[in-house]
């Protein structure tokens, strides 16, 4: 009887044990990604938490230490930066939070061949969603730039006040016809590079390496988008005066009046600035993403972070 009993008390141990162990896993797999049926939804909420807390971190980081957008002039470097990192924290995190599960997502539905396609089209997705945040900021980043108001809260206030809501979305169209484009072919260019360059040197890259790839991928871009920035920048500072009735009245304008060599004017500074950014947002992006990864280590094994899933 005593035997029985204890044969009872130690299978029930065994059962509450396993029952433990299974509880336990499936804790696991809430935090973890792991592409299977049930799990998908947890894995798309893990990739832009992570997502979001990465691209977050190397906006806010690479604003600070690269801000100026081109202007060589110190006493007006940081003109405008407090403003704008308020700006770059949450259109980082959006911009980087969208394009991770979108990537991951096209990368699944293309061919391998077709992974640059998927990347671009992920860059275009992910630039796309945090323009409603980062052209308000350019707005008033662009206006303290050029003295027009002494502090962002001024700014911001002015504007809505002399011009309504929509004042702080000038040249919204000329904003995404130049960044859906950056966004596009540097996401593109810097993970095409990076697939290319493991490929070759059979290992993982180096927090240099890394940096050395978003340097040029940043610089690249920077040089094609010039032109862009040129219309852009013109439209969101003219401010009430509708110097432009538009983007193509911006183009004929200037090309009439000025000469079609203004629309690569400040080329140099403008790829020496974005490419210091692309090494330290990449940079700071890849280590952020590998030091969430080692917090949950299930992560690793999963596709939703791994930056090459399709070589």
């Amino acid at each position: 009887m005593a035997l029985h009993s204890k044969n009872s008390e130690r299978n029930s141990s065994g059962v509450l044990s396993c029952e433990m162990r299974r509880l336990q896993m499936d804790s696991n797999k809430f935090f973890a990604s792991i592409p299977t049926g049930q799990d998908k939804p947890f894995d798309l909420l893990r990739t832009l938490y992570e997502g979001s807390i990465a691209g977050a971190a190397a906006g806010v980081i690479v604003e600070a230490a690269a801000h100026g957008g081109g202007s060589i002039i110190l006493k007006d470097l940081y003109s405008g930066l407090a403003g704008n990192l308020v700006g770059s924290l949450p259109a980082s995190a959006i911009c980087v939070g969208v394009y991770e599960p979108a990537k991951q997502t096209l990368l699944a539905s293309f061919p391998e061949k077709l992974s640059a396609l998927a990347h671009l089209t992920a860059g275009f997705i992910g630039g796309a969603a945090s323009s409603l945040i980062r052209v308000p900021t350019e707005v008033v980043k662009q206006r303290m730039q050029t003295g027009q108001f002494a502090s962002a809260p001024d700014a911001v206030r002015l504007i809505v006040a002399k011009e309504g809501f929509k004042g702080l979305y000038a040249g919204y169209g000329s904003f995404l016809l130049r960044d859906l484009p950056f966004d596009a072919i540097q996401f593109c260019m810097y993970e095409q590079l990076r697939i290319g360059y493991k490929l070759a040197a059979r290992r993982e890259l180096s927090d240099l390496e890394t940096a050395m790839i978003g340097a040029f991928a940043g610089a690249i871009t920077g040089a094609i988008t010039t032109p862009l920035d040129v219309i852009k920048t013109r439209l969101m500072v003219q401010g009430s005066a509708k110097q432009y009735k538009g983007i193509c009245d911006c183009v004929r304008t200037i090309m009439r009046q000025e000469g079609n060599h203004v629309f690569f004017k400040g080329t140099a500074p403008r790829v020496l600035w974005i490419g210091i950014g692309g090494s330290i947002f990449f940079g700071v992006l890849e280590r952020t993403k590998q030091m969430l990864a080692r917090r949950h280590p299930a992560v690793q094994k999963s596709p939703s972070f791994d930056q090459d899933s399709k070589l």
